[in-house]
């Protein structure tokens, strides 16, 4: 037997013989249920509560891809810049300059966590090729820079392994960034001219320091800051053209575990013993990162406001559906339906409204990201990377899929205990 379309469902979920698709749940979800389906009587019902659905659909999604950007731009950069700085970085407090770097660098490689380290030398230098170019030199050893940082491993042109053929005659090797060598017109094989300043005294005055070197190579770290302005060197030229004699701008050193970088750090401390101070990438860029963090703070709390406006949507659809079905409460009341039951038939259309729409909210945000990720391309001279990283966390979706149906959830405790409230005498009076 069927019901007539526009049945009272009160009415209606108390026949036995009633088959379908809600027929083995209890009768305050069978109830529910129906409120929920698009009926004649229940349309206008209906849409609000298909409203209310979509407004946790597009908020979840959006809060996703949101999460998604924050996400992606943090670790992207995160990775780029840890491409080209170390994990960790020694100092020497000695008034000499870092000249037991070769014994340092052995120690450090000694200490539980340490995959590598290398000493460089930093400086600066005017390049002069077509074109001029202000440039940042790093000194380094072609077979320990490669276990510290990624330059290896981002070569464009020629090979890292260049800068350890030194040609006695010849003009030693050089591997630019590559907007740095487009910008100085030099290509593989031609020579530049590095130029220091503050380098010999002569009875003329202070005359720069300059070099002729061959570029063996270019690489390309992503980041706009480094493959616009770093050129590697040998660490003895290095030294060379800095004034140097046989001394180290610092140790570099990479962490087996990079967010344990602090425990490794006082245990390298410890190792060296005085006169060494040390700094890690977290505190490095303690800044950039904090500032990253609020921003995706920021961002989740001002789209969650988009679930937010769905859950009043789902407090207004209750309390039209409560004043609606008044008189379906009454008859529920006198059949012998308890006020916990009553409140568990409308709490259990914010439920079903909350898990459906962010079940679907979810997924559409999901797919949203692999199909955007990498998609989107922005100056790269203005945030670093070339393109929009999308990188969903899985605790990040956890906590939107249990964020967005606890609030939608939430939303229907006053309608729900309102319609508890209903007196049946009252309800019935003018039926």
């Amino acid at each position: 037997m069927t019901s007539e379309a526009g049945e009272d469902p009160a009415v209606a979920s108390q026949r036995p013989a009633r088959q379908g698709p809600l027929a083995s749940l209890p009768f305050e979800l069978q109830i529910a249920g129906r409120y929920l389906m698009l009926r004649k009587r229940g349309m206008f019902i209906s849409v609000i509560s298909a409203i209310s659905a979509l407004g946790v659909v597009l908020g979840v999604a959006i809060l996703l891809v949101a999460l998604a950007i924050m996400t992606g731009f943090q670790g992207e950069l995160r990775a780029r810049i840890l491409g080209a700085l170390s994990h960790l970085t020694v100092y020497s407090l000695s008034a000499e300059g870092f000249t037991d770097y070769r014994d340092a660098v052995e120690t450090i490689q000694n200490v539980p966590g340490v995959e590598a380290a290398t000493p460089v030398v930093y400086g600066k230098a005017i390049a002069v090729g077509r074109r001029d170019a202000l440039v940042t030199l790093k000194g380094v050893d072609p077979a320990l820079e490669p276990g510290v940082s990624e330059f290896a491993s981002r070569m464009t042109a020629g090979e890292f392994s260049e800068l350890g053929i030194v040609t006695p005659g010849d003009p030693p090797p050089v591997l630019l960034g590559e907007e740095l060598a487009i910008a100085l017109g030099a290509g593989i094989g031609e020579t530049i001219r590095l130029m220091v300043p503050g380098g010999r005294l002569t009875p003329l005055g202070t005359v720069p320091t300059t070099r002729r070197f061959r570029v063996a190579g270019s690489f390309r770290l992503g980041l706009y800051d480094y493959d616009n302005a770093y050129a590697l060197i040998p660490i003895r030229e290095a030294q060379r053209l800095t004034g140097r004699s046989d001394e180290a701008s610092q140790v570099e050193a990479r962490a087996a575990d990079m967010f344990q970088v602090r425990e490794l750090e006082a245990r390298v401390r410890e190792t060296l013993g005085p006169g060494y101070s040390t700094l890690n990438w977290i505190d490095l860029n303690t800044t950039l990162f904090s500032a990253f963090w609020l921003e995706k703070l920021a961002t989740a709390l001002f789209v969650s406001f988009i679930v937010g406006v769905a859950a009043l949507n789902i407090v207004a659809g209750q309390i039209v559906t409560v004043t609606e079905k008044t008189r379906d409460i009454a008859i529920l009341r006198s059949m012998g339906a308890t006020r916990r039951s009553i409140m568990a038939l409308f709490m259990a259309q914010g439920a079903v409204i909350g898990t459906v729409g962010t079940g679907v909210g979810a997924a559409l945000g999901i797919v949203a990201c692999r199909i955007l990720d990498g998609r989107i391309r922005i100056p790269e001279d203005v945030y670093q990377i070339t393109s929009v990283p999308f990188t969903l966390l899985p605790g990040d979706v956890a906590l939107v899929c249990i964020f967005a149906p606890l609030v939608c959830f939430l939303a229907t405790v006053y309608p729900a205990r309102r319609a508890a409230s209903l007196v049946v005498t009252d309800a019935l009076r003018f039926q």
